[in-house]
């Protein structure tokens, strides 16, 4: 009896041990659960979009409608690395404050939810729609894992799928797909617009070395037009994610065609990145400018040239009476994407941009600005008409300025050949440099030194480089400041460079240096408040 007293003790003591060890290793997991998410939202941007938990890569489908900007994205709610793709959704009122809703498209027996883009079938060509209420209709790349895990080549294909209640929820087309696979191993990211003067719908199409464009009366049925890009650009990577749409040249009424063309590797810096070619389309072929045949891999017609302006395209169904050219791009690049320091949720989209194209010189070019709704929620803080600086100078402090939210604006007149060096800093000893080396025509930025940088070897492993294509002996520089991004808009726009840190304590310097006496002119600092909005991006 007492033998089996002390049995039944032991098997009590083990059950309760065991239930014990469960709590606490429950408890723990909650614990480190927390401290995953407590460590991750110092990362977490003040305005970018990001998602409030998981994976994200691509904008996909950004349509407008009866006052809302819609963002989709390639989404992966399991787990904070791309994994099967779903077409996330959030939506704006003005493209800087956001709502995450509940994801749009998932994953079928077809495939995974790849890019793609959405229209708005206003005539309902499609027959989608009930009479009233003009069907959205969404066109995306169907990835087939098991045909790519099988070894076929044919395992993409473009399907749709259509809203009848502006976005929130989707019908697939019964006929899927609508463009079968002819045998390309990289065949993706539709895009397509309404065609106004040629009265069709236009789809660019990424394949490996080049853009694919059909034509469609109904968006059902699509005919392939012609194909362009093999010859020109460059080419050390696969090409993703086309956009293909007309635009007026600015002071002019000269109408030129616009191809954005993002490619993966063989960006500008490495990794990830996108490029442009402007020409002529006839409602079938595109025929580049003169100026950009046969454009070499290094060449200087690039969106942006920072490591993290990824897979950019425009929004649809922008009102005539707006006219703008609306962009966003994915801000990260597939070197690092999935290793930066943040385990709950991973990667943010840039700010919208503003679009425009202006001839210089023998060449087009496109410019990119900050959209004007940013500038509603800015306060100034400070300006200052000219200063003089001798070798260097602090222009905004902690006690003054907050880094984690603002806009900084200078001009530096009659450059030197010098170098003109910008600094990012924190009590820590961290700090991002960037800025222009006028004798070379050159701007970078320098992440060796920014904070955490050793998840990855690519991450800091180089200085990236843009060239300065403008003429001007001013300097224009805007730079957008969130927690863990910056975004330079240099001489108006003309040129790019967009990367993402990740300092261990927020910046809180921001300071200037050359060599000898120069001048900033027209200094504006500037703090974006957005009242109640959370951090993680929601109202």
């Amino acid at each position: 009896m007492k033998k089996t007293k002390t049995i039944l003790s032991l098997a009590i003591f083990g059950i309760l041990s065991l239930s014990s060890c469960k709590n606490n290793e429950k408890q723990d997991s909650e614990e480190l659960e927390v401290a995953e998410v407590a460590a991750d939202e110092i990362f977490r941007p003040n305005f970018h979009f990001t998602p409030q938990e998981n994976w994200m890569n691509d904008p996909n489908g950004m349509f407008y409608l009866n006052g809302t900007y819609h963002l989709f994205f390639q989404y992966y709610p399991e787990g904070n690395v791309w994994g099967p793709m779903h077409w996330g959704h959030a939506t704006s009122k003005d493209m800087v404050t956001w709502e995450e809703l509940p994801i749009a498209l998932e994953p079928d027996e077809l495939g995974y939810i790849f890019s793609g883009s959405a229209v708005v079938d206003v005539d309902n060509t499609s027959g989608f729609g009930d009479g009233t209420t003009p069907p959205v209709v969404a066109i995306f790349t169907y990835h087939d894992p098991k045909g790519e895990a099988e070894g076929r080549i044919d395992y993409q294909s473009q399907a749709i799928a259509y809203s009848l209640d502006e976005g929130k929820t989707w019908t697939k087309y019964e006929a899927n797909p609508v463009i079968a696979n002819p045998d390309i191993k990289d065949f993706r990211d539709p895009k397509v617009i309404w065609d106004e003067q040629n009265q069709q719908w236009l789809m660019a199409l990424a394949t490996v070395d080049r853009s694919l464009f059909y034509g469609s009366p109904n968006l059902k049925d699509w005919e392939l037009l012609s194909d362009f890009g093999e010859e020109t650009g460059a080419h050390d990577g696969v090409w993703e994610c086309p956009d293909f749409f007309p635009m007026k040249v600015e002071n002019s009424e000269e109408i030129k065609w616009v191809l954005i063309q993002s490619l993966n590797p063989g960006g500008f810096n490495g990794g990830s990145g996108t490029q442009y070619f402007v020409g002529d389309f006839n409602g079938k072929e595109f025929k580049v400018d003169p100026s950009m045949e046969n454009l070499p891999e290094k060449h200087d017609h690039w969106i942006d040239y920072g490591k993290d302006n990824y897979a950019g395209v425009t929004w649809s169904n922008i009102p005539d009476s707006d006219g703008r050219n609306l962009f966003m791009g994915w801000m990260s690049n597939w070197l690092y994407a999935q290793e930066v320091p943040t385990e709950t949720w991973r990667s943010a989209m840039t700010v919208a941009r503003e679009l425009s194209l202006k001839k210089v010189g023998d060449t087009y070019r496109i410019f990119s600005m900050p959209v004007k709704e940013l500038d509603t929620y800015k306060e100034t803080l400070f300006q200052k008409n000219q200063l003089m600086v001798k070798n260097s100078a602090e222009i905004a402090s902690e006690a003054e300025k907050d880094l984690t939210r603002a806009e900084i604006k200078f001009e530096i007149p009659n450059l030197k050949q010098t170098n003109y060096e910008f600094s990012l800093s924190n009590a820590e000893g961290e700090n991002l440099k960037f800025g222009y080396k006028h004798s070379k025509k050159q701007f970078y930025i320098n992440r060796e030194e920014s904070g955490i940088i050793d998840f990855n070897d690519e991450f800091a492993g180089t200085i990236s480089y843009g060239p300065r294509t403008s003429s001007s002996d001013t300097l224009s520089v805007l730079m957008i400041l969130d927690r863990t991004s910056i975004e330079l808009f240099y001489d108006k726009g003309e040129t790019l460079m967009t990367e993402i840190f990740f300092p261990k304590k927020p910046y809180t310097s921001f300071s200037v240096k050359a060599e000898g006496d120069f001048e900033l002119k027209n200094i504006e600092i500037s703090h974006f408040n957005f009242g109640n909005k959370n951090a993680d991006g929601k109202n």
